[in-house]
């Protein structure tokens, strides 16, 4: 990618280049402050230590919203996301401020899809009902393990039996829309206290899981100090194991590590429209972003420090995708996707003709890592077990 300058106004796409299909936008929002940093986390996210102006923040965060509306061009916001960081540590009034100031300001379709991570301690977030009360409509708990020894070594401040009190407050709060974060692969876990994790959250009923396993990312404490995983074969079977337990509770998978139940299937709005190569605004202290243009298709991203973000939030960083890279860009999201996407996507968010790929994906098809059946692009069962190695097919 090249690092350009931020884009002119003028060269908002209009909305019927791409064959007159618009382009869904959503809408990320960055709380980049949480209690405790974790050992495996590499997000943008600094431990509080200091009294923080909320108020002032979520300003900031408006101001920074206005800017970027000159690359709406008449689109609603499909979905919300706030991330971080710990965004309940964000209080409820502030919540009230900031959702009232986004729809003063772009309008939103009906029943957008708003979601807030939060964490299951009680210190961290407001009473559930406050925030459907505010206007958020999802939820994504942290919860990441059910055994209090694999909680402690991740450095989480909270407990399994408030994870499971978190759950239930939040579904008797009235979150039907609810996702929890499990990870597998723990320092040291056995095949047992995986399936273990598994099993609690299926019990509680939980509609959407995030299943994933721990890596270890540079620039993280694990990565500079790193803890005892499981070897290969334990990954295996737990892989093996938990995707068995899942399908045999009706668990249906969607995703790399989204799965949801199919008899209240709830797909996260939001990652899809990552996944479907949509546009999304992003706004707050390390916040990434992707617009389509006319000049081609940017993603930004913005200071990562808050005391420089409180300071400036104009300072964008700009990457415009080559066109070389389009293909590995586009395959990176939609491959992820349990059934692809449609041929046509590739047009409709790329500008690029199907000639483009079609090469590529023949060969692929050939060696049985990509269905090109009833005109959709995904992998086969073979190729979702290998998606880093076709992915890497793509890179120019």
């Amino acid at each position: 990618m090249l690092t350009l300058t931020s884009p002119q106004i003028q060269s908002v796409i209009p909305l019927t280049v791409l064959d007159s299909v618009q382009i869904p936008l959503s809408l990320y929002i960055h709380v980049p402050w949480c209690v405790k940093k974790c050992p495996y986390c590499d997000f943008n996210s600094h431990q509080q230590r200091d009294n923080i102006d909320f108020t002032q923040y979520v300003d900031v965060l408006l101001d920074d919203l206005t800017n970027q509306l000159i690359y709406v061009n008449g689109r609603k916001i499909q979905s919300i996301f706030v991330g971080g960081g710990t965004p309940s540590l964000l209080p409820i009034q502030q919540y009230h401020q900031l959702l009232s100031g986004i729809k003063s300001r772009i309008e939103l379709v009906d029943d957008c899809e708003i979601t807030i991570e939060a964490n299951p301690a009680t210190v961290e977030h407001a009473p559930f009902t406050d925030y459907l009360q505010a206007g958020i409509n999802r939820l994504s708990l942290g919860v990441q393990s059910f055994h209090d020894k694999q909680l402690l070594e991740l450095g989480r401040i909270h407990q399994s039996n408030q994870a499971i009190s978190a759950i239930f407050s939040a579904r008797q709060a009235g979150f039907s829309r609810l996702n929890v974060d499990i990870m597998h692969g723990l320092p040291q876990q056995t095949l047992n206290e995986a399936l273990v994790d598994l099993q609690q959250a299926i019990d509680l009923g939980v509609p959407h899981l995030s299943w994933y396993q721990l890596t270890i990312e540079p620039n993280t404490v694990f990565y500079r100090q790193p803890p005892v995983l499981p070897n290969d074969d334990v990954l295996a079977d737990i892989f093996e194991q938990g995707t068995a337990l899942l399908i045999k509770h009706g668990y249906q998978q969607y995703e790399v590590s989204a799965w949801t139940q199919q008899d209240n299937y709830q797909p996260s709005k939001h990652n899809l429209n990552y996944w479907q190569f949509g546009d999304y605004l992003a706004i707050g202290a390390g916040a990434h972003g992707k617009v389509t243009l006319a000049d081609g298709i940017y993603r930004f991203s913005k200071t990562r420090l808050p005391k420089d973000y409180f300071k400036n939030n104009l300072n964008i960083g700009w990457q415009k995708i080559a066109q070389k890279d389009l293909a590995f860009e586009f395959m990176m999201n939609a491959l992820r996707l349990k059934q692809g996407v449609t041929q046509d996507l590739w047009r409709q968010r790329t500008g690029q003709a199907w000639s483009v790929i079609e090469p590529m994906l023949q060969r692929l098809e050939q060696q049985e890592f990509i269905d090109l059946t009833n005109h959709r692009i995904r992998c086969s069962e073979q190729g979702f077990l290998f998606l880093n190695q076709i992915l890497a097919e793509f890179l120019s």
